[in-house]
């Protein structure tokens, strides 16, 4: 009785194992069977991550750091002021240009009166030519009856002699007058190319003006987007360049992810094509996506010393092209994605 329990024993024994190498075979089948269709309708890779737009802050002008007014990884809104610059040495210059434009146009107006008084010197000129022939016709009528008197022996040779010169006289100054018209004209003209020339000095004082304000407004370090200020690269009395970083705004309403999927895989892919993000730091929370764009070139193109194939030795590696993922709003997510979160993608190309 014994030897036939041991002999169903085995035989049970021997049985289990076949059934549950099948069933082993059979969710393993039933698993690649599934992968197979998976990939054959999505392509993914854990090569991406979060991305947004960061906007650098750089002093556009030179000056010891006066104020800072926000702190690291503060939220600022745009057009705050973050910090200020010592303004004195751009009040000064901006107190000089608008005295040099005072000055310009002074000098306008001086021109101005100096040309209404050339023109008031035409007419003079123009009366002192008429008043000279008026002298040349009475000095020419009192010479000839003083001549017709000296033939007739009427006068003497002195009176004579002094209408005569009366009459030379009279037509000198005539002359004298007469051309003295042509100098006040001239005198005119070069007054009012004067005046011409001033005035356009003023739109130089304006434009000097017009600079020292701006570079007056660039003391106050303005906020050029909505965001969080991080990196901060100033202290209070600091001397900071023209052009030298002092902060970093990462723009909050432009979270995107990029993705680096290998060349293989971009055959299938499409804009506008539905995406399955999983955020590394919050696996429970979904997110959704779409496809909005690929990269004019692959990664390795974009890299400081970029390959060159034709310089010696080739070998073949499998490139990545950055494809960019707009992603849907989710506000409760949102608020904590900070570009540089790693991500895994799931893009539905079927």
């Amino acid at each position: 009785m014994s030897e036939k329990k041991q002999a169903e024993k085995s035989k049970g024994k021997k049985i289990i194992f076949p059934v549950i190498l099948a069933l082993v075979l059979i969710v393993a089948l039933i698993f690649t069977l599934r992968e197979y269709f998976y990939f054959q309708s999505h392509e993914v890779t854990d090569d991406a991550q979060i991305d947004a737009d960061i906007s650098p802050v750089i002093a556009r002008v030179s000056g010891y750091v006066k104020e800072i007014r926000f702190t690291d990884n503060q939220e600022v809104k745009a057009g705050d002021t973050l910090a200020i610059l010592d303004d004195r040495d751009y009040n000064i210059k901006l107190q000089q240009a608008e005295a040099g434009l005072a000055s310009a146009r002074q000098s306008v107006i001086v021109s101005r009166y100096a040309v209404q008084e050339s023109e008031s010197g035409i007419a003079t000129a123009r009366a002192n030519v008429e008043a000279a022939k008026i002298k040349v016709w009475k000095a020419s009528e009192d010479y000839n009856r003083y001549k017709n008197l000296f033939s007739d022996h009427a006068i003497t040779k002195a009176q004579y002699d002094g209408a005569k010169a009366e009459k030379e006289s009279a037509e000198a100054a005539l002359l004298v007058a007469q051309t003295q018209v042509p100098v006040v004209n001239k005198k005119v003209s070069t007054n009012e190319q004067q005046t011409m020339a001033m005035a356009s000095n003023i739109a130089g004082r304006e434009s000097d003006v017009a600079f020292a304000k701006l570079q007056l407004s660039y003391t106050a370090i303005i906020a050029p987007a909505n965001g969080i200020a991080s990196k901060r690269n100033i202290q209070l009395g600091q001397l900071v360049q023209a052009g030298q970083p002092m902060l970093a705004i990462v723009n909050d309403k432009g979270i995107y992810v990029t993705a680096n999927f290998k060349e293989t895989q971009m055959q299938d892919l499409r804009i506008g094509e539905k995406v399955n993000v999983r955020v590394d730091a919050y696996p429970d929370s979904a997110v959704k996506g779409t496809v909005a764009s690929f990269a004019g070139a692959t990664g390795a193109k974009f890299s400081l010393l970029p390959p060159d194939n034709a310089t010696g030795n080739f070998v073949k590696v499998v490139q990545r092209l950055p494809v960019r993922i707009e992603l849907d709003p989710n506000p409760a997510l949102m608020e904590k994605l900070r570009p540089g979160m790693s991500v895994k993608v799931v893009v539905h190309t079927k």
